[in-house]
């Protein structure tokens, strides 16, 4: 076999695997077992603590459950120097640490000879260093297969390799895998009850949202730093200046040159991600040019890294990024600067880092406080959704590892990834997607034109228009019409707008705004941007439409609903090529750093990136009131069924522009039959799934003029919308400007922000649809007390989406107000507050 044959094979055999998986992902059946393998019985070694005092034992804990809070302590093992611990191939993770499981034949071999069945012993604690324990491979077996297979032959004892022996064609004979746990097997194998597809992409979404939080830590150094210590110091320039977060502060050393040296100490169980030096880049000889980093116990520093600083760096210099495990001391040492410099200033040390426990997966992860964003998550045992936690992390895993492999290489090329579109919701999850969406836009770039288009705007005419749009359906005078016949194909404008530039190219034309004194740097373009937001999704529901591409969701005249802010596209509107601008427009805000906001339902974002559609979920988002009514006509009696309908009902429906069209020739005409109610049912979700499909596909052409396909192969909806539109921030101070109280007294109010202070974006968001049916400022809302039972405490709060109103009952402390009130905005759809979201 040729070099590189064996890397190819093994990617072929990964990608039929990872094909089975996303069917039993999808089909919700018990997945393949190599996903799921783990072996019968693993070898451990003790490990010493470098910082502990010299021991020639160690004595190890046996729980009858991982941990204080799963079991009691039990019996105490001791193992010598040297000395070995057979234990199975299960594992248990949580806040205390890592726990590998002993059998009761391994028990009784280390002397246990209670009537313990099994027992849990901790291999590895977080955070507080001590012993730890190593899986090895036995010498004997590592000596039988080496006889049978070859000296460099490497055991088959992970689920990595198994995948690979199952599924790789080899020739001659296979290596034999460890025996596996049958038992631990079935347990990741085999489905929760009642268990769907919609809850594995519910957890997915979980673990890259707790991902996320880990990725903006709110102030390392005060979560994480214990001291800081330098070798010199002057006296005006001192160890403070570090971390001070000043732009013209700086430490400056007072030493020989190489003696330099910074010390961080940092806090039991932190993990440094990436470690940055602030450089003072004022006076050359003072910038540090080669820098050596050490890590470890403060008696026993061992050599990370060596850095040379590029000489054109002059500002943050990245010097350490991803370690693994906790690091008591981290030395930074300065081992020559520039232009033979005989002392260094830095501007400051900054440092991402994250508790030990919070980068790898662990049981106590899915707490219910946790889960409270997650309603399909709610409820379900936390073992369960630790163990399918781990089968979704080893999917991606896989996936990651063939994730370049499935990215056509030019826009021209067919992607592979279209057979793998089931895979598509856990993309986010992935650490190469990200990286693969930048290599393929900065690909695909276009230098931008060297002299911006320059186009004359009347904004007045575009204000008058939209008091009265119905004098002109054509919208002719919009700020988006006046745009789009400026930028359009003519005899004076031969230079089209490919949108296909960099990211820093943040202007796309100048806008000379008729009867203003605007000279536009940037800040007319984005208003003009902003202008062509409000005209096609406006962000009041109370004002005219302005143009005629899109329509008003059935949701945003249904009181009950909490999406009644969105938009979709115009059945009836067939100005495709202004559609494919809007396409273009929005592939430029992905490109750009720029917005385009447009309150568009997951339908229509999940048909622009390539992901299949699900009317119970997606449909709700545009008409929930025909999303109940079909659910409701399904499950019903003959008898409910003549009384309800009678012959009124026929085989027609209103799409949402307001136009009945029938479902069947002479629909308008025919009666539906009990029997055929199902078959209505279909044709009507296939007529109001397909009603914008003409459109939807104009603006994916746009779209795809300026993003590469693969580009919307690896993101989710979710992600294409954030990238076009932004991330719609909530902020409690932005809130403050828009919320009147009636009746309330000081007290009470600083009560309701102070619980309001832990509310994320997203907590916020749905504070506001909670109350108004909208997602997005601005928007009016009024806060009175509970008056139903004015003195009963912690109840849950009430509001009317109708009157935008909060009835906000009294609370006992903020800590239960703030419960309460994320629990109404997360599970209330309704205007009932009985928890229940669907009467």
């Amino acid at each position: 076999m040729r070099a590189g044959e064996e890397a190819t094979h093994q990617v072929l055999g990964r990608l039929r695997f990872l094909l089975q998986c996303s069917e039993c992902f999808r089909r919700a059946l018990p997945l393949p077992a190599a996903l799921c393998y783990v072996p019968r019985e693993v070898q451990y070694k003790i490990c010493k603590d470098p910082a502990a005092a010299a021991s020639s034992r160690s004595l190890l804990s046996v729980w009858d459950g991982p941990g204080p809070a799963r079991g009691s302590k039990r019996a105490t093992i001791e193992v010598r120097k040297g000395g070995c611990l057979r234990a199975t191939g299960e594992e248990y993770r949580n806040s205390a640490g890592l726990w590998v499981k002993l059998s009761k034949e391994h028990l009784e071999e280390n002397g246990v000879c209670h009537e313990l069945e099994e027992g849990w012993v901790l291999a590895q604690r977080f955070g507080d260093g001590g012993d730890k324990l190593v899986p090895v491979d036995p010498v004997k077996k590592i000596q039988q297969q080496h006889q049978t297979f070859g000296m460099d032959y490497k055991p088959v004892a992970s689920w990595e390799q198994v995948v690979d022996l199952t599924y790789t064609m080899q020739l001659g004979e296979k290596p034999v895998p460890v025996e596996p746990d049958e038992a631990v097997v079935q347990k990741l194998r085999s489905m929760p009850p009642n268990w769907s597809y919609e809850q594995d992409m519910e957890l997915g979404r979980f673990l890259y949202d707790i991902t996320e939080k880990d990725q903006h830590c709110k102030d390392c150094f005060k979560d994480h730093l214990n001291s800081i210590e330098v070798s010199s110091q002057l006296d005006d320039f001192k160890v403070t200046h570090l971390t001070d977060t000043q732009r013209d502060t700086y430490w400056e050393s007072n030493g020989s040159p190489g003696q330099h040296w910074v010390r961080l100490h940092m806090k039991k169980g932190s993990v440094i991600k990436k470690l940055w030096l602030m450089l003072n880049a004022c006076i050359n000889s003072y910038v540090p040019r080669r820098v050596a980093v050490y890590g470890g116990p403060a008696n026993r520093l061992q050599h990370l890294r060596t850095v040379l600083i590029n000489e054109n760096s002059y500002q943050d210099v990245c010097i350490l990024r991803d370690m693994k495990t906790h690091m008591p001391v981290l030395e930074i040492r300065i081992l020559e600067c520039r232009e033979q410099g005989y002392n260094v200033r830095l501007r400051g040390i900054k440092f991402k880092s994250f508790w030990e426990r919070d980068l790898s997966l662990n049981a106590d992860m899915f707490q219910t406080a946790q889960l409270v964003r997650y309603p399909l998550l709610e409820g379900v045992d936390v073992d369960v959704l630790y163990h399918r936690a781990i089968v979704i992390q080893r999917f991606i895993q896989l996936l990651d590892s063939v994730l370049g492999y499935l990215i056509p290489i030019s826009d021209e090329s067919d992607s592979s990834f279209s057979v793998l579109r089931g895979m598509k919701p856990f993309l986010q999850l992935c650490k190469l997607g990200k990286t693969l969406v930048t290599h393929c836009l900065q690909s695909s770039e276009s230098s931008p034109p060297c002299i911006l288009p320059k186009l004359f705007i009347n904004r007045q005419l575009a204000r008058e228009h939209r008091a009265h749009p119905e004098l002109d359906p054509s919208g002719r005078n919009t700020v988006f019409t006046q745009v789009y016949e400026n930028l359009k194909p003519s005899k004076t404008n031969n230079h089209l707008l490919n949108y296909r530039w960099p990211q820093t190219h943040s202007q796309w034309w100048e806008c000379d705004f008729t009867t203003e004194g605007v000279i536009d740097n940037g800040g007319g373009f984005r208003d003009c941007l902003t202008d062509i937001s409000e005209e096609l999704c406006p962000s009041s529901g109370d004002v005219p439409m302005p143009l005629p591409f899109f329509v008003r969701t059935s949701n945003q005249g249904n009181s009950s609903s909490d999406t009644r802010d969105m938009y979709v596209p115009n059945p009836s509107c067939k100005d495709f090529p202004k559609y494919e601008w809007i396409g273009q427009l929005m592939g430029a805000a992905l490109r750009s750093k720029e917005i385009l906001v447009l309150a568009l339902p997951s339908l229509v974002w999940k048909q622009l990136s390539g992901e299949e559609v699900i009317w119970s979920k997606d449909f709700a988002a545009v008409d929930m009131e025909l999303v109940k009514l079909l659910e409701m006509l399904e499950e019903v009696d003959r008898e409910a069924f003549n009384f309800m309908f009678g012959k009124e009902l026929t085989y027609t429906t209103v799409r949402s522009d307001q136009r009945v069209v029938e479902l069947i020739p002479k629909g308008s005409s025919t009666v539906v039959r009990f029997e055929d109610r199902k078959e209505f049912i279909r044709l009507v979700q296939k007529a109001r799934l397909e009603e914008s499909k003409e459109q939807v596909a104009a603006i994916r052409a746009g779209l795809l003029r300026v993003v590469p396909q693969a580009v919307l192969d690896l993101l989710t909806w979710q992600q294409l919308e954030r990238k076009v539109c932004g991330n719609p921030e909530v902020t409690v101070d932005e809130l403050k400007k828009f919320i009147t109280f009636e009746e309330f007294d000081s007290s009470r109010i600083q009560q309701f922000w102070d619980a309001l202070k832990n509310f994320t974006s997203e907590d916020l968001s749905r504070f506001l649809k909670f109350i108004t049916g909208r997602s997005r400022l601005p928007v009016q809302l009024t806060i009175y007390p509970q008056r139903s039972i004015p003195e009963q405490l912690d109840m849950m709060p009430e509001a009317s989406t109708c009157s935008c109103s909060l009835y906000l009952p009294k609370y006992s402390s903020v800590k239960t107000c703030e419960e309460l009130l994320r629990f109404a905005v997360y599970n209330c759809m309704s205007i009932d507050t009985d928890r229940n979201t669907w009467d």
